[in-house]
Order: structure tokens, then C-alpha cells, then sequence
């Protein structure tokens, strides 16, 4: 039986700029099937936690135009279970938010905060180590990452150093560092003292709420409480006025990199931050010549390594490619190297400014 004091918080309010033109203002990665399962990525993790936190207690943060959306995909939970964020403020106000409606409604809560748009490929170990962090969370003021062990010196992940043990797969953390050069994650991995930080998070509602009063009193100086908003009719309206004031900062800035009762928990899990188009590249079938298809139908001559992904009624023909992306979405058509996936936000940005919100 699901533990009730436990919960799970699923963040779901990215734009996913990143995966344009599949992933669009209107309609964000998290939102989107990319594999074909029936389900998407959202719905993929809330089915993946629900077999260990009561579906009651599963709450998604999203910003407010996905209302519709969420209600659609995840049909099994209230609306009581959606917190719509009034604009865009990143994880620590979202975090923040969170934690204080989840104490109004049981002060002793676990929580286990989660993005809603990785992939596990060993999900049983997954939920093993979640169960494990939040049964360790709740007995210590602490506050728990997940750590991934390395397979490449990826320069697209943070990094987290381990220090002493605390027993039981359980490590203090020694440092954080975000995405470094790849001569600098050659040497990470050399180490074997560092792993990739999941931006996946475990603590005690308490825990949490205390580190973010003390290292980001800015924010909670909007989001605290008063004469007890959270739970009450009142706190939508609360919310309103108060979280567009909020600091535009990450937990992993504002609270995981300063605090000093942060430990990691080590794994596997087959994980990926589907977070670009060269990770749902190297996760994807491929053909002899190591190309990925992805929707649509395609004939492919005399190229290599490249990733095609059009709406499911088109055909593309490609010949003499090798190492690019060509991916249609609506109105929107992007060709470019895979090497050069680090400018699809320039590219996005350029749109806006320069065609308007139609192609975003």
C-alpha cells in the first residue's frame, strides 16, 4: 500500500525551446507522444509514480494556459490537484509554492519533485531508489538529489561531486557544476567522483520549506503564508497577486548549490533528460547507417546519422546527408546540423522577434 504521507510534485510548465518545431508555446514536449506509446511524456510520469504515491497526491505545476491540457491528459486527477502559475518564475517559486499547499494539507509530507518530461528505461530500480530517498528524507533534515551515473562526458547535464557516505547508496554532496566544457567532463568522468544531476529532488515538506525561508527569503517573502492562504479559497487568489513578484530562479541555484544538508542518491536507471533533439536521437531506432526516422515515412540515400521527423502522413526524401536534423511541425520547417542543436534557441528567438508568435 502507497505510503499517504508521501507525494509527488511533477513540473510541467517548460516550454521545451529546445525541441522546436515539435515542441511549441502551445503545445510543450511534455504534452507530446515522441515514441509512439499512446502516452505522452507527461503522462508517462505521472502513470510511473502513481504505482508508489496515491494518486491523490500527485500534484502538477504548470503554468496556467496548460490548464486545458493537463486536465485532458491526466483525467484521473482533481482539479484541486493542478496549481496553475500565473506566469513563468522558474523551479525555486514553483517548488516554494508546492511545498506550502502540500504542508497545509498534511504537515508531515514527503515529497519527491520531478520533471515531467524525463525517460526511465528500468523503471523498477527507479521507484526502488525513490521509495528508498523519501523513506531516508523522512527520517533527517536533509534534502536528496538524484544522482546518474555517467555513460559519456556530456556537456549538456550539471554535475554533481560526491563526498563521505552516509550508508546505503546515500553520498553528502561535495559540489555542483553546470554544464561544463567537454574538456572538463572528460576529467569528471575520469574521476569517477562525479554524476549527473537529474533535477529530480526528495525532503520533508519542513525541510524544504525551512532551506527555501532561509537561502531565498525574497521569494518566500511573497509566497509565505499569512493568516494560512494555502488549502483555502483564497489561495488562488494569492497566488495571483503575489508569484508574478517572485525571483526568476532556479532550486538548483537558490537552494541545491548553497545549502549544507544536501546528499545524492546513486543510480542507473536507464535515464535521459529528453531535453534535446540529440538525446531523443540516441534513444531512437536506427537504421544500418545509423539514421532515425520518427513519424513520418522516408526513403534515405547515401546518408548517415541523421534524424527525420515530420507529421506521420508525410514522405521525405533525403540523399547525401549526413549528421542533420530535418524536423516539420505545422508551419514550421527546420534543417541543421545535429552538431548545431545549440542554436534551435537563436533560431526560436529570431522567429519571434522578427515573424511573430505564429511560428513559436
Amino acid at each position: 500500500m502507497a505510503n499517504k504521507d508521501n507525494y509527488c510534485v511533477i513540473m510541467g510548465g517548460g516550454i521545451g525551446s529546445r525541441f522546436w518545431p515539435f515542441s511549441r508555446k502551445t503545445l510543450p514536449k511534455q504534452f507530446l507522444d515522441f515514441f509512439g506509446t499512446g502516452r505522452t511524456l507527461l503522462q508517462q510520469t505521472f502513470d510511473r509514480f502513481n504505482k508508489i504515491i496515491p494518486t491523490e497526491n500527485i500534484f502538477i505545476v504548470t503554468n496556467a494556459i496548460y490548464a486545458n491540457l493537463i486536465k485532458e491528459q491526466l483525467p484521473n486527477i482533481s482539479e484541486k490537484q493542478i496549481l496553475l502559475e500565473p506566469a513563468r518564475r522558474n523551479t525555486a517559486p514553483c517548488v516554494a509554492w508546492a511545498s506550502y499547499h502540500i504542508r497545509a494539507l498534511n504537515p508531515k509530507a514527503n515529497i519527491v519533485v520531478a520533471p515531467s518530461d524525463h525517460l526511465i528505461l528500468k523503471e523498477e530500480e527507479f521507484l526502488n531508489a525513490i521509495e528508498k530517498g523519501l523513506d531516508f528524507v523522512a527520517q533527517s533534515e536533509i534534502l536528496l538529489t538524484l544522482g546518474i551515473k555517467p555513460n559519456r562526458p556530456e556537456t549538456g547535464y550539471g554535475y554533481i561531486q560526491i563526498a563521505d557516505s552516509a550508508g546505503d547508496n546515500f553520498y553528502k554532496v561535495k559540489t555542483f557544476t553546470e554544464k561544463p566544457e567537454l574538456e572538463l567532463a572528460k576529467v569528471f568522468i575520469e574521476s569517477g567522483e562525479f554524476y549527473w544531476n537529474s533535477g529530480l529532488f526528495m525532503w520533508n515538506v519542513s525541510t524544504i520549506i525551512q532551506a527555501c525561508e532561509t537561502l531565498l527569503p525574497e521569494l518566500t517573502v511573497k509566497l509565505a503564508p499569512g493568516k494560512d492562504v494555502y488549502g483555502t479559497d483564497r489561495e488562488m487568489e494569492f497566488i495571483n497577486e503575489n508569484f508574478p513578484a517572485c525571483p526568476n530562479v532556479s532550486v538548483d541555484f537558490g537552494i541545491m548549490e548553497k545549502a549544507d544538508n544536501v546528499y545524492v542518491s546513486l543510480g542507473d536507471f536507464g535515464w535521459s533528460d529528453l531535453g534535446t533533439w540529440s538525446s531523443l536521437y540516441d534513444l531512437s531506432e536506427k537504421d544500418t547507417n545509423g539514421n532515425v526516422t520518427l513519424k513520418c515515412h522516408s526513403l534515405i540515400y547515401n546518408s548517415q546519422n541523421n534524424i527525420v521527423a515530420l507529421p506521420k502522413d508525410k514522405l521525405v526524401v533525403i540523399e547525401g546527408l549526413e549528421n542533420f536534423l530535418v524536423a516539420e511541425s505545422e508551419n514550421v520547417l527546420l534543417i541543421c546540423p545535429k552538431d548545431k542543436e545549440h542554436a534551435i534557441r537563436k533560431y526560436v528567438n529570431d522567429a519571434q522577434m522578427q515573424l511573430g508568435e505564429n511560428f513559436i
